[in-house]
C-alpha cells in the first residue's frame, strides 16, 4: 500500500483530485478525476489517509478470524491439557520479555557509546533571515484558556523572521473561552486563530489535519500548549534538513520534563523521556530505524506529511503511527538537540489517563501494522520490521508484563512458601538493571529525586500494568476517545504584557 501511495502521489499537486472511496465493502485504491475532493480538501477532512492504514477500520477480517481460531486453540487446551496451555503461556511470555531486554540494552549500549563518544551533531550554521522559507507551527487546543498567555510568550521567543513564522491556533468551534484567551494574548504578529469545524473524531490529529490544509510553511512543526521550546529549535531543524538526504523527512526534537524534581511521579516520567528522546532515539535515527514519533516538537517537510496523507484522526496516539508510516514510505527520521520543556503529571489519576491513552494508540498502531505484515516486511526490509516489532510490540510487552513480573516477586520476598524460580527471578533482575543502565546514561539533571526514581523503578511498573488494562477497555469500548491531559501555566514564567497581532479565521 505504502510504495504505492508514493507512486501514486509523486506527481500529483495540491489542487489534484484523490478520494478513496469503498464499494460493496471492498476498499479500493484510489479514484482520481472530475468531481472528487483536492488533496488539500481531502487533508482538511481527514479524508487523505487510505482505510487500510487508518484505525477507523479497527480489526481486519483476518485479524478477527486469527482471535477466533487463537481463543479456539486456548479454549481446547484449557480442555484437553491445562499444563499445555500454561506451558505455551510461559514460555511466550518469558521469551517475549527477554527479547524486549535484550533489544533495550543494545540500544541503551549503542545510545550511550554514541552519547559518549560525542557523535552528536555539532552547532548549527546560521543561514540568513533572507533565505529561510515559511515555517508553519500547528497548536491544536482544546480547554486551553488559563493556557494562552504562556503559550504566546514562550512562541514569541522562537529565533525566526516574524514575517516568515505562520503560527495557527486550532480552536475547536465551540471552545469559545480558549479563542477569547487566545485572542487576548500577546501572539507573535500573523498568528492566526481557526476554528475547527464540528466533527468526529473529537481528536488532536483531526484538527491538525485542518491546520495542515491551511498552511503555506515549506516546513510544518507541532507544539502543545504547555510547550516551551529552545528558542533555536527551529533553525536547528531547518538546517537538518538543508543538510540531510532527499528521504528525511522528518525531524524530532527531544522532550524535557520541567518538573522532574517536583515529585516521585514527574521524577519517574522525566527518567522514561531522556532515555526515550535523548539516548535510544538519537541512535536508532542514526541506524535509519522506524522511529515512532513525540506527540510534539516533530519538523516535516509540507510535501512529506502530504504524501503521508497527514495524520491519521482516528488513533489516539497519533505521532508514533505517522513515524511509522513515514518509515514505511521510505522516509527517515533524524534528532536535534533543542529541547522543549513540558511539564510532567504529578498526579497518579492524571498519569494514568494520559498512559491509557498512549497504549491504546500503541495497540491501534500495531494493529494496523499487522493488518498485512508479510506487505509491511517488504516495505521495511528484514532489519527494520524486526526493529519496529521490538520497539512497538516491546512498548506493549513492557507496560502489560513488567508489573505482574514486581508483583511476583513481591509476593515471593513477603508470602512464606510462595518462591520465583531462578530463571524468571534472574529475568526480573536483568531488567530491572538494563533499565537502570539507561536511566544513568540518558542525559539530564541529576537530584536525589531522580536517584530516588532510579532505585525505586519496579515500583513505577505497576502503573503501567493498570494503564494497559484501561487500554485494552478502552480500545474495545470507546477507542476513538481522547484523554485529554489538563495543563495549568508554569508558575515560573516571567510575567507578560498583551498587545494581541493576531488574525482571525472561521
Amino acid at each position: 500500500m505504502c510504495a504505492r501511495i508514493r507512486a501514486m502521489r509523486s506527481g500529483l499537486t495540491t489542487d489534484d483530485s484523490l478520494v478513496w472511496p469503498e464499494k460493496d465493502g471492498a476498499v479500493l485504491l484510489a479514484s482520481l478525476g472530475p468531481g472528487a475532493p483536492s488533496l488539500l480538501d481531502a487533508v482538511s477532512r481527514s479524508a487523505a489517509l487510505p482505510p487500510e492504514l487508518s484505525s477507523r477500520l479497527g480489526l481486519s477480517r483476518a485479524q478477527w478470524e486469527f482471535c477466533g481460531g487463537l481463543v479456539f486453540a486456548s479454549g481446547c487446551c484449557l480442555v484437553l491439557s491445562i499444563h499445555v496451555l500454561y506451558l505455551t503461556l510461559y514460555v511466550g511470555l518469558w521469551g517475549l520479555f527477554s527479547l524486549t531486554v535484550v533489544w533495550r540494552l543494545l540500544l541503551t549500549v549503542f545510545g550511550g557509546a554514541a552519547r559518549l563518544s560525542n557523535l552528536s551533531s555539532g552547532d548549527v550554521v546560521r543561514v540568513p533571515d533572507e533565505l529561510l522559507p515559511v515555517y508553519s507551527v500547528l497548536i491544536a487546543l482544546r480547554d486551553e484558556a488559563a493556557m494562552m498567555r504562556q503559550l504566546a510568550a514562550n512562541l514569541s521567543r522562537l529565533d525566526w523572521p516574524a514575517d516568515k513564522l505562520e503560527i495557527i491556533l486550532l480552536i475547536e468551534e465551540d471552545d469559545t473561552a480558549t479563542y477569547s484567551a487566545a485572542a487576548r494574548a500577546d501572539f507573535p504578529k500573523g498568528t492566526l486563530l481557526l476554528k475547527v469545524p464540528p466533527g468526529n473524531p473529537m481528536t488532536k490529529p483531526r484538527a491538525l489535519n485542518y491546520g495542515l490544509a491551511h498552511a503555506r510553511g515549506r516546513y510544518i512543526t507541532v507544539y502543545d500548549a504547555e510547550d516551551r521550546p529552545d528558542l533555536g529549535q527551529l533553525r536547528a531543524a531547518h538546517e537538518a534538513f538543508c543538510v540531510g538526504p532527499e528521504h528525511l523527512m522528518c525531524v524530532q526534537a527531544p522532550l524535557v520534563a520541567s518538573n522532574g524534581e517536583k515529585a516521585w511521579l514527574s521524577a519517574q516520567w522525566a527518567l522514561e523521556y531522556d532515555v526515550q528522546f535523548r539516548l535510544h532515539m538519537p541512535v536508532m535515527a542514526k541506524m535509519r530505524l522506524p522511529i515512532m514519533l513525540g506527540g510534539t516538537s516533530n519538523h516535516f517537510r509540507r510535501e512529506s506529511l502530504l504524501m503521508a496523507g497527514g495524520w491519521d484522526a482516528w488513533n489516539v496516539t497519533e505521532d508514533a503511527d505517522l513515524g511509522l508510516r513515514l518509515a514505511r514510505l521510505a522516509g527517515t527520521t533524524q534528532t536535534i538537540n533543542n529541547p522543549t520543556l513540558e511539564a510532567a503529571p504529578t498526579r497518579t489519576k492524571i498519569w494514568l489517563a494520559q498512559r491509557s491513552r498512549w497504549i491504546k494508540g500503541f495497540l491501534q498502531t500495531w494493529l494496523v501494522c499487522w493488518r498485512a505484515p508479510i506487505q509491511l516486511l517488504r516495505e521495511l526490509g528484514p532489519v527494520r520490521w524486526l526493529s519496529l516489532q521490538l520497539t512497538l510490540g516491546g512498548a506493549l510487552a513492557s507496560a502489560a508484563l513488567n508489573g505482574p513480573m514486581t508483583m511476583l516477586v513481591a509476593i515471593s520476598l513477603i508470602a512464606p512458601g510462595w518462591t520465583l524460580s531462578t530463571s524468571d527471578l534472574l529475568l526480573f533482575i536483568s531488567g530491572w538493571l538494563t533499565c537502570g543502565l539507561a536511566d544513568l546514561l540518558a542525559p539530564g539533571r541529576w537530584s536525589l529525586m531522580r536517584i530516588l526514581a532510579v532505585v525505586t523503578r519496579p515500583l513505577y511498573w505497576p502503573l503501567h500494568m493498570i494503564a494497559a488494562g484501561k487500554a485494552v477497555y478502552g480500545l474495545a469500548v470507546r477507542p476513538f476517545f481522547w484523554a485529554k491531559t489538563p495543563h495549568q501555566p508554569d508558575d515560573t514564567l516571567d510575567d507578560v504584557t498583551c498587545s494581541t497581532g493576531l488574525s482571525r479565521q472561521s
